[in-house]
């Protein structure tokens, strides 16, 4: 077998600075921190007067950066809604910063000699605060800094930069302490002092300053306590009624000096705070009190939660003094779905709220413990499911630039997190994360395939190509003599509902037949990207990489009447999903995967790389109602036996809460994961029926498959919607007696493929144009 080498492009070098925005200078490339010691968050300022002489002001440009996160202000005022800016890249390579168009607030004062304060708070954020689980800070440097120009250009043409040098000043500020895990501890008795101020020294940094790609993170909802009450041992408890991802916005008047502290869980145990799943997150804010009317919101940190403990509130606490702040980055929503079925309506508002949670800044996998790290193989899984629900092409083409540094410094590894928080953690032996992992490093492909195929545009697959084809071949530099996949360490099925809670690696799929399928998936689409790119002699190469590694597949693990090796269901569901078997084989293949699941009563029986794809598999070799069972099953491990036990979100364990109301014993137990609402995907495409026949949605394939055997009284009508590129479609579905009513909105432009043969064998595919269609089928 022909050995490639891995991957041999050099990783980032460190930029000089920030290319300039059209007419504007570059940006400094001068962070500032404090030069004296203080005992809060820094509070930097500068004050500066407009330039006399040069007319009206015509534009005002503000940039900022940090070596943690920022808040901006001009004259005491917010430049904008951006919370948590610049967010979490790469920061030995890649430093992201935010521009902000500030014209309104300086027309008309150039020829008043009035002072102007620009001024930033910064907190530790990800730059320096806790990441990871044994409790490691400043992974990328030991001081907080500042980076800010504000580019001031004149009706002639004369520009006024103001930017950071040793001219700023700093000073403590009312946020005492602050960290992304821990919380927040803010004094409101500072709020209105005179700071005393010391001087600022310039700090070096070695990342390049970048414009981000990606949507900044945003405030994006509020929501109100539902029920507020003292819990058995004396604890006032709120309620919000939903896990969710942000903080609390308090108000309080009480005597000067006392704390009120805020604690968050997602969950009760025994009816108090369930916080023994944050393991060492504190997930707690504190705010003093000045004597006054206080309101406090600590955005410098952000907490998992649907439940909070309040102690120390002077007085009763009333629902009107707090509400929960909804945060995450800012993208516009762009599928919809609804069906008869209450309990698969809120499975699906589920999976909204886990990627709502998760995709703040960085695609994490969990929002809430000691980790919030942004796992590759979660959103390779989920990536198709995420571009449904919503336009994420800027948030994970930025992430995926932040891959591209990570793998180019790992020459060709595609690590387990990117950011890779994991390099500065001691790892066990087993799990260090030196080499590729199959789903997990296939990220690198599948993530920028499935924006691919939701926007049609080819961008981000140009963008991404080299980091995709390093991969593959770093992978196939890792095959055995045999062709196999099958002599590096391997996630495997992760958290196979039969697995021990200690051992989410022991799954019943063997290890090697699911990395060996996952090579042939992966070669298939470097190759599919090859020949869009016009690069067709890699496109041929990739091809028959993808035929060896399938051939070898077939030989040491399928025998000729399809059975796989490790016979369980995830192993049934690849080969079906990433299409490895004949025609004979895969329809046996299909026949033993729906066997098993009969057998396990409609439980679910796959872990994190069957469960993606498992109702794919099923309906798609004519088992639709396995598929429908699976679905519909509440009974634990299901998709609804959440919804049954009052999840609002998806869980990382099918059984992150016991049936009888106690939490997993596993150390490690989330309630807000989006993996294993992949299904959402599924969802979309069979049941709703709505699915890009072409990239972009260009062309679409109208094709739901109703229940209709036993469950077909179960959903009996269903309707999805999909903001594409070219418009809204909407799809939606009806039973009358025995009849089934279409009815498809489609876009100017846009036809659509109707295909209803799995309920009426035998009906032709019809081909429709745009506008309104009522179709009557039985």
């Amino acid at each position: 077998m022909t050995q490639h080498t891995t991957d041999t492009r050099t990783a980032p070098a460190p930029g000089e600075g920030a290319r300039p925005a059209a007419g504007l200078p570059p940006l400094t490339t001068r962070a500032i921190t404090p030069a004296a010691p203080l005992d809060s968050a820094p509070r930097f300022r500068k004050m500066f007067t407009l330039e006399a002489g040069h007319g009206e002001v015509l534009r005002a440009t503000l940039r900022a950066s940090a070596l943690g996160v920022y808040e901006a202000q001009l004259d005491g005022v917010p430049v904008s809604e951006d919370v948590l800016a610049p967010g979490w890249s790469s920061y030995e390579w890649r430093l992201r910063y935010q521009t902000y168009d500030i014209t309104a607030e300086l027309q008309g004062s150039a020829d008043v000699r009035h002072e102007h304060v620009l001024s930033a708070t910064v907190g530790n954020g990800w730059y320096l605060g806790q990441l990871g689980w044994q409790e490691r800070r400043r992974l990328y440097g030991e001081h907080r800094g500042l980076i800010m120009q504000l580019d001031v250009e004149y009706d002639d043409g004369h520009i006024q930069s103001v930017a950071t040098d040793e001219s700023w000043s700093a000073s403590g500020s009312e946020i005492l302490s602050d960290d992304l895990y821990d919380g927040q501890t803010i004094d409101a008795r500072r709020r209105g002092e005179d700071p005393t101020e010391v001087p600022v020294r310039t700090l070096g940094f070695d990342a390049e300053l970048v414009e981000p790609t990606g949507p900044p993170v945003r405030r994006q909802q509020e929501i109100p306590p539902q029920r507020i009450w003292t819990s058995p041992s004396g604890k006032t408890l709120v309620d919000f009624g939903q896990n969710l991802v942000g903080w609390l916005r308090l108000s309080a008047s009480g005597a000067r000096g006392e704390t009120i502290t805020v604690k968050h869980a997602e969950v009760l145990e025994q009816d108090e705070l369930g916080t023994r799943p944050l393991r060492h997150a504190d997930a707690t804010d504190r705010f003093v009190l000045s004597g006054g009317e206080d309101t406090f919101e600590p955005t410098f940190t952000f907490h998992g939660f649907r439940y909070a403990e309040v102690t120390g509130y002077p007085g009763e606490l009333s629902a009107d003094a707090l509400t929960a702040v909804v945060v995450h980055s800012e993208m516009p929503r762009t599928g919809t779905f609804r069906t008869s079925h209450q309990l698969v309506n809120r499975l699906h508002e589920n999976v909204v709220w886990g990627l709502r949670g998760n995709f703040l800044d960085v695609p994490t996998d969990c929002p809430q413990r000691d980790e919030r790290l942004g796992w590759t193989g979660d959103i390779a899984v989920f990536a198709p499911a995420a571009a449904h629900l919503y336009d994420v092409h800027g948030f994970l083409a930025d992430w995926l630039q932040d891959l591209d540094a990570e793998q180019r410094a790992a020459a060709g590894f595609v690590p387990y997190v990117v950011p890779d928080a994991l390099k500065y953690q001691d790892m066990p032996e087993e799990f260090q994360p030196v080499e590729s992992a199959a789903i997990w490093s296939d990220a690198a492909v599948w993530v920028p395939w499935a924006l691919w195929e939701a926007s049609g545009e080819a961008d981000v697959l140009a963008a991404q190509y080299d980091s995709m084809t390093a991969h593959l071949r770093r992978v196939e530099s890792r095959l055995s003599p045999t062709g196999l996949w099958d002599q590096d360490f391997q996630f495997g099925d992760w958290l196979d509902p039969d697995a021990s809670p200690h051992e989410p690696w022991n799954a019943k799929a063997d290890r090697a037949v699911v990395a060996t399928a996952c090579v042939v998936r992966t070669a298939r689409m470097v190759a599919e990207t090859a020949q869009i790119l016009g690069r067709d002699d890699d496109a041929a190469t990739f091809r028959a990489l993808a035929d060896r590694v399938q051939a070898a597949y077939l030989e040491h693990y399928v025998d000729a009447e399809g059975r796989i090796r490790s016979d369980s269901t995830t192993v049934y569901t690849l080969a079906i999903v990433f299409d490895l078997l004949d025609e004979t084989r895969r329809a046996a293949a299909g026949e033993r995967l729906a066997e098993l699941v009969r057998q396990a009563k409609f439980r679910v029986s796959t872990g994190f790389a069957g469960t993606p794809y498992i109702t794919e598999a099923l309906s798609s070799t004519g088992h639709t109602e396995e598929a429908y069972g699976l679905l519909l099953e509440t009974g634990c491990p299901s998709w609804l036996y959440p919804v049954t036990m009052g999840a609002t979100t998806i869980w990382e364990r099918w059984d992150s809460m016991l049936p009888d109301g106690t939490i997993n014993p596993g150390e490690m137990t989330s309630f807000n994961h989006y993996a294993l609402g992949s299904v959402a995907a599924w969802m979309h495409r069979v049941v709703g029926g709505l699915a890009p026949a072409e990239p972009g949605y260009a062309r679409v394939r109208v094709a739901p498959q109703p229940p209709v055997g036993v469950f077909a009284e179960e959903i009996t009508w269903a309707e999805t919607t999909q903001q594409t590129p070219h418009g809204l479609v909407t799809v939606a579905w009806r039973r009358e007696g025995q009849a089934l009513v279409l009815t498809v909105e489609l876009p100017e432009g846009v036809e659509a493929d109707v295909d209803v043969s799995s309920t009426f064998p035998g009906a032709e595919t019809q081909v429709i144009g745009a506008g309104r269609h009522e179709l009557r089928f039985g």
